[in-house]
């Protein structure tokens, strides 16, 4: 396995900077795909890979869980020793589209989380998970393209002392090591820290996993300060807002190729459309000035955009997606790209223009 850079999210955790994220695994990428994507990163020193039980996506029914399942299916192939891989996982929250998840799930109770690591457990074919991730909050918050916040929408929700029950008995049962939290608020970081303060899970929430790249900035806008306190790491996903900071999508005059995710599940992935919609004019035209860049400097923008989001002092991993080996091979080269000062002050003069376009 080749050398990569790592970041220790606990002194017993030692994470590659890259997490290979999985959620195309088992709809764009089938199992030869998936495996050949999964040795090659694994070679080139990726330790970390991510996955959820609703993935992949669009989440259906007839595939639910092949994610998880191929990833498995990846660790008995290449029998690598179980503590050389870290493997993340992930809860759903509640939703009323998936139904084929214990009905709803209706709700982010005891049992709820109990089956739902179990599953991944069994799909896996793991004794343990590494980091155990609550996907989306059990209470109403604003998320994927939503940025106000609206006291009516409240609802009555599981509170996080019984997450947290569930989530310790997890713990005491060696099937989860660590704990982390995504698409969550500062408030609701803070208020999981806070009840966990004197408990067990004192130290065992180590991450929040949200998004973060050159479109979407809001990290630093409060959830940032708390992490840096808490001394709590942001695994930043979508690096590349959903391939669109490649430039494929505006580089090509029919609106990038087929294959691409955004134009192969047009219509079906209402989570990534509603943040990501390729006709917004001011995300058009903030990847069109930061396209320009990456080719200044000499750069792919595929590389300025995963480079960006690693030279964050709080990011401890950037969660990407991959679909082909060469995509791979370019996200690699980012970790030992070093923006230089003028790099950066270019990308924050267009951030000031066109701020945070896909919130």
């Amino acid at each position: 396995m080749s050398a990569m850079p790592t970041f220790h999210l606990a002194p017993d955790l030692p994470v590659s900077r890259l997490c290979f994220g999985t959620m195309t695994m088992g709809e764009q990428s089938g199992l030869p795909e998936s495996l050949r994507l999964l040795d090659a990163a694994f070679d080139a020193g990726v330790n970390f890979f991510d996955s959820a039980e609703m993935y992949p996506v669009p989440q259906r029914s007839e595939t639910q869980g092949r994610s998880e399942e191929f990833l498995g299916r990846w660790l008995r192939a290449r029998r690598a020793p179980r503590d050389s891989v870290v493997l993340a996982t992930k809860v759903a929250g509640p939703s009323g589209q998936m139904t084929w998840i214990r009905d709803g799930p209706l709700s982010l109770d005891l049992c709820n989380i109990t089956e739902a690591i179990d599953g991944s457990l069994r799909r896996l074919g793991v004794d343990y998970i590494d980091l155990y991730q609550i996907h989306w909050p059990d209470r109403y918050v604003p998320m994927f393209g939503d940025t106000e916040y609206d006291p009516s929408r409240h609802y009555v929700s599981v509170p996080i002392e019984e997450q947290l029950i569930a989530l310790g008995r997890a713990i005491d049962a060696g099937k989860i090591r660590y704990i982390g939290l995504s698409n969550e608020t500062p408030y609701g970081l803070m208020k999981f820290l806070h009840l966990s303060r004197n408990s067990q899970l004192h130290n065992k929430i180590l991450t929040v996993q949200n998004s973060y790249n050159l479109l979407c900035r809001n990290f630093d806008s409060g959830l940032a300060e708390c992490c840096h306190h808490e001394r709590i790491s942001l695994l930043a996903y979508s690096p590349m807002a959903m391939g669109i900071l490649s430039g494929k999508y505006y580089s090509w005059d029919d609106g990038g190729p087929s294959d691409a995710r955004m134009n192969l599940f047009k219509g079906r992935y209402s989570e990534g459309e509603s943040r990501y919609n390729l006709q917004n004019p001011k995300m058009k035209a903030a990847v069109k000035e930061y396209t320009k860049i990456a080719a200044k400097h000499g750069i792919s923008p595929a590389i300025l955009a995963v480079a960006f989001v690693l030279r964050h002092p709080l990011v401890a991993s950037a969660v990407f997606g991959a679909t082909k080996i060469s995509q791979l091979t370019e996200v690699l080269q980012a970790t030992r790209v070093h923006l230089s000062e003028e790099i950066v002050a270019e990308i924050n003069e267009v951030h000031a223009r066109y701020p945070n376009p896909c919130p």
